[in-house]
């Protein structure tokens, strides 16, 4: 089934007076919770509904403590999460400390399979 895509304008920050650019913008085609996930994937597999739910909850509760340990997890072809923090800088490098940093954010990086898939992807306007 295609991804479906609105049309959004945008105007440019740096030039306010300039005509806006029109951009795809995907939108959105429902929600899957984990209990759907986890009867999908029982039904391609061997392993019950109900510890596939044990195994996905251990999972997320694993990488979170995982990358705020600074360990990088991967998870094969599916990609690889690490952590990320955005700061303010110092003067010197003898006054940053962990005070500087603002924003943690986990960071997903795709495997090359995950990629491939996405890239296979077909794309619809919605409709207006």
């Amino acid at each position: 089934m295609p991804t479906k895509y609105n049309v959004i304008p945008k105007r440019n920050p740096r030039d306010p007076n300039a005509p806006p650019k029109y951009y795809p913008s995907v939108v959105a085609g429902g929600r899957i919770t984990l209990r759907q996930l986890a009867r999908q994937i029982a039904e391609i597999s061997t392993v019950s509904t109900v510890d596939t739910v044990a195994v996905l909850e251990a999972l997320l509760t694993i990488i979170p403590r995982e990358i705020a340990d600074g360990n990088i997890v991967e998870l094969g072809d599916f990609g690889s999460f690490r952590l990320r923090v955005q700061s303010n800088g110092a003067d010197t490098a003898e006054a940053v400390s962990a005070g500087n940093i603002t924003n943690v954010k986990p960071l997903f990086a795709p495997g090359k399979e995950f990629k491939k898939a996405l890239n296979n992807t077909d794309f619809e306007k919605a409709a207006s």
